[in-house]
């Protein structure tokens, strides 16, 4: 089920396979300089998601957490652009960050940041904000939450929540 409004989409989402599905969807409306950002508690779903979009962009590589190596670019296996993704739980701030050098892959590449909110939003003025919601306690059957939030230019005119309907 989606739902929007006041900029925000809401989809709810059942499964696993649910949240790969969201992102192979998602991945339709991304081009090469996005920036994507995904919060959510350990076992939320971010690199489900980003699974599912590294597929549908069809990218080289399994795409796995980044959490030891910090950030993987998967190169496209077609046409389209490359997926950089990027775990910033470990980053200790700014400098570490610049220190990846992002920024010069940021125009080619479709680039996903896990744990990147009140980090990483200095690369781009355009941005996706994902957030995750996983179920608690004894309502753990009941999925997960996720907000979609479009900033910038880049966005303005994208419909999210057909994109995301599916």
């Amino acid at each position: 089920m989606v739902t929007a409004d006041e900029g925000l989409v809401r989809v709810h989402l059942v499964d696993h396979e649910a949240t790969t599905a969201l992102g192979e969807r998602l991945a339709a409306v991304l081009r090469a300089g996005d920036l994507v950002i995904l919060t959510g508690d350990l076992g939320a779903g971010k690199t489900t998601l980003t699974q599912g979009l590294g597929r549908a962009l069809g990218v080289r590589g399994q795409v796995a957490s980044p959490t030891f190596v910090i950030a993987r670019e998967h190169p496209s296996l077609a046409d389209g652009p490359a997926l950089v993704h990027v775990d910033a739980y470990r980053l200790g701030g700014l400098t570490e960050l610049d220190a990846l050098d992002l920024d010069a892959s940021l125009e080619d590449s479709v680039t996903v940041v896990e744990w990147g909110a009140g980090l990483t939003e200095t690369l781009s003025d355009d941005r996706l904000e994902i957030a995750i919601d996983r179920a608690r306690g004894d309502a753990v059957d009941a999925g997960r939450q996720v907000t979609v939030r479009g900033v910038g230019a880049r966005w303005a005119g994208v419909d999210l929540a057909a994109a995301l309907a599916g």
